[in-house]
């Protein structure tokens, strides 16, 4: 059986010290990156994500980065798709994907891909599905049918996905069973993954974070904020539940004091890296690398290259 292409991935708490050691990973080992950030995906949420800067990125290209509206929902299937692309297209080029981030569930849906379903297809439902999907609106009317049958997978479906959309009514039509209630089939994935994950001690990994949180408010976070919401991106969007959004909107409307907010994202992004070890620690085979020892990058380096932990 042919071996699989390796994807090697970086990942971690929020603060621990990734694009430092992804960058220079990647200088040194022909690497391009893919984002694997479930708010680095917005355009024009910068600072509140800590996106890296043009210069950190010191010219290693990178991918899955400011590729989404914020005023509209992104779903963990399309990020799945789009990420697999561009892994598939940095190896043509003869380069090495690297994943970088801190979205335990996007790493989950990459390794355990879930198959739609155990059905076969049948062409006719298919196309007729379709061609609704052409159709003005016919987007929305699809979602909306599966609403009505199967409200679960209509949840984690975005109406642009039109595929897995059409693919969940065909098998609610073939069967009668909504396709959240058939048995969940794991897929093959079409790559190998390689993972690590960076870790600290708890102290300074908050103290990390405060400061941080501090920086981010200094850059201009609070004026991030305003601008999305005079842009008219609705405050109950998807994309400013994220940690920096969320704590600054009761704010800017008056219901919060700016010591009240930060208050509460720096509580909040505490509680967010500590579920981001938990996460982590439910992967298998993942190289734990306290990322302030001095040996940090040789750790990673012998790991991804060699599959060998030091």
């Amino acid at each position: 059986m042919e071996q699989k292409p390796f994807c090697w991935v970086l990942a971690g708490p929020t603060a621990s010290g990734k694009t430092a050691l992804s960058i220079r990973l990647a200088k040194e080992h022909n690497c391009e990156i893919i984002c694997m950030d479930s708010m680095q995906i917005y355009r024009g949420m910068t600072i509140g994500t800590a996106k890296p800067t043009a210069e950190e990125m010191d010219g290693v290209p990178h991918h899955m980065v400011d590729i989404a509206d914020p005023g509209e929902p992104f779903s963990v299937a399309q990020y799945q798709e789009m990420a697999e692309k561009a892994a598939a297209d940095i190896i043509a080029r003869g380069k090495q994907p690297l994943y970088v981030g801190g979205t335990g569930l996007y790493l989950r849906a990459l390794r355990h891909p879930m198959a739609m379903g155990m059905v076969t297809g049948d062409g006719t439902i298919r196309t007729e599905l379709e061609q609704i999907a052409e159709q003005t609106d016919g987007r929305y009317l699809l979602h909306k049918q599966l609403q009505e049958i199967d409200p679960e997978t209509a949840a984690r479906l975005h109406v642009n996905d039109v595929r897995r959309v059409v693919r969940a009514l065909e098998v609610y039509r073939l069967t009668g069973v909504p396709f959240s209630q058939q048995p969940q089939v794991e897929a093959e994935p079409p790559f190998e993954y390689r993972v690590a994950s960076l870790t600290m001690d708890r102290t300074l990994l908050y103290q990390r974070i405060e400061k941080r949180v501090d920086l981010m408010l200094e850059a201009g976070l609070v004026d991030e904020v305003r601008q999305l919401l005079a842009a008219g991106v609705p405050a109950d969007a998807q994309a400013l539940k994220g940690l920096g959004y969320k704590e600054l909107i009761p704010y800017l409307s008056g219901n919060w004091t700016l010591e009240e907010a930060v208050y509460e994202l720096k509580l909040g992004t505490r509680h967010y890296a500590k579920r981001q070890l938990t996460w982590m620690r439910r992967e298998e085979d993942v190289l734990w690398v306290d990322s302030l020892q001095p040996d940090a990058y040789e750790q990673l380096e012998h790991w991804f290259v060699q599959g060998e932990k030091l």
